[in-house]
């Protein structure tokens, strides 16, 4: 990414150095400096709000992940109120999905392959059970009641983290940002062109940031993938043995 940005940033300044000669250098040179602030703001601004995006699209997912462990940790809990076979099914589902979610969806969804056609086969099992239960007494009625809140929780948490998955900044955004940031390379260019040595400071430190924001915003574009991706940790500590 530095690279690429400080490739543009020497090709718009030498362009510049080259035809600022003559009257069109004159040209150049008459242009205000009072232009480089608005542009710079709207390229701030610009970014910000990618920025924006970004993270919270980040910070939703990282919460619909630990809302669907801590509906599966209440249906655990939950499941004791029924023990025996039925208890120990519940707490298989619950592990069978978890490790499903761990070694097959958080893949697809780094991938942005995860779709929401097919209902997890795991937590669906769980579900139709826990409604075909014949409770026995008034606490398993109202332990039957939550069981099914909590994986109709786990449910849609699910969903929002794969719907969560599919988000990225498009490219029409992006296009924006290269294009603002061509333009403040250009405006400095101008303004500057007359003395080479200040162009080419105030050019390289533009860069810079550019450089940097678009590296952090890329860095963090999908919740899912990259180093800085939701992982499914939170999930895997509630897996019952």
């Amino acid at each position: 990414m530095f690279a690429a940005v400080f490739l543009l940033a020497a090709a718009i300044y030498l362009l510049v150095i080259a035809l600022a000669t003559g009257e069109r250098g004159r040209a150049f040179a008459r242009v205000s400096p009072g232009l480089l602030p608005p542009v710079g703001i709207i390229f701030g601004l610009l970014v910000g709000f990618l920025a924006v995006q970004v993270w919270n699209d980040a910070d939703q997912a990282r919460v619909e992940v630990d809302r669907e462990a801590s509906a599966l940790r209440a249906a655990v809990l939950l499941s004791e109120r029924f023990p025996g076979s039925t208890e120990e099914r519940i707490r298989r589902l619950v592990r069978e999905h978890v490790q499903q979610a761990a070694a097959v969806e958080w893949p697809a969804m780094a991938d942005r392959r995860a779709t929401l056609t097919a209902v997890p086969s795991a937590l669906g099992e769980a579900l139709r059970d826990v409604l075909a239960l014949q409770p026995q007494d008034e606490g398993q009625r109202i332990a039957q009641r939550e069981l099914v809140t909590s994986l109709e929780n786990a449910l849609d948490a699910r969903r929002q983290r794969i719907i969560l998955s599919e988000s990225s900044v498009n490219w029409v955004k992006w296009s924006g940002v290269i294009v603002l940031a061509v333009i403040t390379l250009l405006a400095i260019a101008f303004v500057h062109s007359e003395n080479r040595a200040t162009t080419a400071l105030a050019m390289a430190i533009f860069a810079c940031a550019v450089a940097v924001s678009i590296t952090i915003i890329a860095a963090q574009e999908r919740p899912f993938s990259g180093q800085f991706g939701v992982e499914p940790d939170p999930l895997l500590e509630i897996a019952p043995n």
